[in-house]
């Protein structure tokens, strides 16, 4: 979209003083208004696509459209200074312009993608792609000014229309780009290829305008220019498109490893399973570790069996569509229903019909007893009525982050999840690994607390040598932030605890009995933790806990990036 900026003088300062167009003056002035109308819905298709495939690499939708947005329209600003340089050509300037835009916009999705796949991240090529479409975008602006007022005196248009034309050919075309990217471009295109298309749409309009309507303009030498860089971009943004699959394939290899199984783009995220055809597989959502194969014995055990200890017919599971949390509350042959409560049912169907995945967790979905709900839990805890309450919840949701990844661990979200459980329930709750965001434990067992719940935090200790917490190798194989992969800094100080787990039930913690850990009799198994192995984790717990945090809240989310 292109952003105000005073008009330009109607008399133009240089040898383009006369424009003769091939088409009258109305004609004329349709043209360069859709041609304004392209360059808008294009320029914030450019936004809203960095601002989304940053979100869905790393995470963070507020601080990602933050960045995208203020390093933007900061360009755009310098971007119209630099263009009063080229006002005295504006029809030529105009056409390279475009042409250089496309291109740029065009790569812009491929660009960042490659820098997390073999740079390892995007922040600076986010802000360098940023900068670069601003500067481009805020030059429009000034040589559209000038085009349009040049055609607006043929058709004796005064100025201030002109102008007031200008701009709502401008925003009428943001709205149409911006509603048109997450309903249309995204579901049939994909990220990469949205990119790559409004590229080769802003390089025929910027062309095509000039080309046709100002071509008395332009020199043998400028035409001929205009001609074979267009055919140049659009050359490039074709065969880019033609190999977009190859290089997907080749930045997926190098981030998640060469045993790539599934990688699926749904309408929420992007999921992959990787591992050999022998071994268990590891479940990527997003590009983040959801389950290590090698630690499927370990996390969900201890996440569900302390919450089972008592009445348990009727649980109710929030995420959990790799269906490992649903194959542990199985174990317990008095389980009348499981419900399980996921935005996605591409993993749940995944997990279902998945071989690797499918032995993984136990057939699980293969369960009568089991109900899958295709919802954001959220919202389907907010507009569920009149059911049984459930005796146990379980919150099996990817770790809490910014923006919307804050609201299933705000105080909101578990005052919902409270009035679903039944007198005497449990509620268990995942939240993520300690080592490298411990505040945001504290800050979830805090909301825990706020919204009226006795909370008990626990953790368990990692096997000797086991390399799946948070300093464990990622993807690629990258050792993660405790240095040498297997190593954690938890486990550098705390004896090997790296994930944090909370226990709560609902009641005043000042008049409420603090839950006891510990595991139902008569279930055991590989990865089902003793009784003395869930208190020693919560004495350490309580030994690092820190003072008093205020609570998240939909409003006042506290989970950073």
């Amino acid at each position: 979209m292109l952003e105000a900026s005073p008009p330009v003088s109607a008399a133009p300062s240089a040898p383009e003083a006369v424009a003769p167009e091939r088409a009258g003056p109305r004609a004329g002035r349709f043209l360069v208004l859709a041609a304004v109308f392209v360059c808008a819905a294009c320029g914030l298709v450019y936004e809203l696509e960095l601002v989304a495939l940053a979100s869905s690499l790393t995470g963070d939708p507020v601080t990602q459209a933050s960045v995208v947005l203020s390093v933007m329209v900061f360009a755009m600003g310098v971007g119209s200074l630099l263009a009063k340089r080229l006002r005295c050509r504006a029809a030529v300037g105009f056409g390279l312009l475009e042409a250089v835009l496309a291109l740029a916009g065009g790569c812009s999705a491929l660009l960042l993608y490659g820098a997390f796949a073999w740079l390892g991240g995007t922040r600076h090529a986010l802000v360098g792609v940023s900068l670069l479409l601003g500067v481009l975008i805020g030059a429009e602006m000034p040589l559209l000014m000038t085009l349009i007022q040049r055609v607006s005196r043929c058709a004796r248009q005064d100025a201030g229309g002109a102008v007031a034309d200008l701009f709502a050919a401008d925003y009428v075309g943001a709205l149409v780009g911006g509603l048109a990217f997450p309903f249309l471009l995204l579901p049939w295109l994909g990220q990469l290829t949205t990119a790559l298309a409004t590229g080769a749409v802003n390089a025929l309009a910027g062309g095509a305008l000039v080309l046709c309507l100002f071509h008395r303009d332009l020199t043998g030498r400028e035409r001929l220019l205009l001609w074979s860089v267009n055919a140049a971009v659009l050359a490039v943004l074709a065969a880019a498109a033609a190999l977009a699959d190859d290089f997907e394939r080749a930045a997926r290899h190098a981030v998640y490893g060469a045993h790539v199984q599934v990688a699926v783009r749904t309408h929420v995220q992007e999921v992959v399973l990787t591992g050999p055809p022998d071994g268990p597989p590891d479940l990527y959502v997003d590009g983040r570790l959801r389950v290590r194969g090698d630690d499927r014995h370990r996390h969900h055990p201890a996440l569900v069996h302390p919450a089972m200890r008592g009445r348990h017919a009727r649980v109710l599971v929030l995420g959990g569509g790799d269906g490992l949390a649903v194959r542990e509350v199985l174990r317990y042959a008095d389980v009348e229903s499981v419900t399980v409560v996921g935005p996605d049912p591409v993993v749940v169907r995944l997990a279902r019909t998945d071989p690797a995945l499918a032995r993984l967790n136990g057939h699980a979905f293969g369960d009568r007893r089991v109900r899958v709900v295709p919802a954001e839990p959220f919202h389907w805890m907010r507009t569920a009525r009149g059911g049984t309450p459930y005796d146990v919840v379980v919150s099996d949701l990817p770790p809490p982050g910014g923006g919307a990844d804050a609201t299933p661990y705000s105080l909101e979200f578990y005052g919902l999840a409270g009035r679903h459980l039944a007198a005497g329930g449990r509620l268990a709750v995942h939240t993520g690994p300690l080592a490298e965001r411990p505040r945001a434990y504290w800050t979830v067992e805090a909301s825990l607390r706020a919204a009226g719940f006795t909370t008990r935090p626990y953790t368990v200790a990692a096997p000797a040598g086991d390399g799946a917490g948070p300093g464990g190798a990622g993807p690629g194989g990258a050792s993660g932030p405790g240095g040498a992969a297997g190593t954690s800094r938890v486990e550098a100080v705390g004896g090997g605890y790296d994930r944090g787990f909370v226990l709560a039930v609902p009641g005043d913690p000042s008049r409420t009995r603090t839950p006891a850990l510990g595991v139902a009799s008569g279930v055991g198994g590989r990865g089902v933790p003793s009784a003395a192995a869930l208190e020693a984790g919560a004495r350490w717990m309580e030994r690092s806990r820190p003072r008093a945090l205020p609570p998240s809240t939909l409003p006042r989310p506290r989970y950073g990036p």
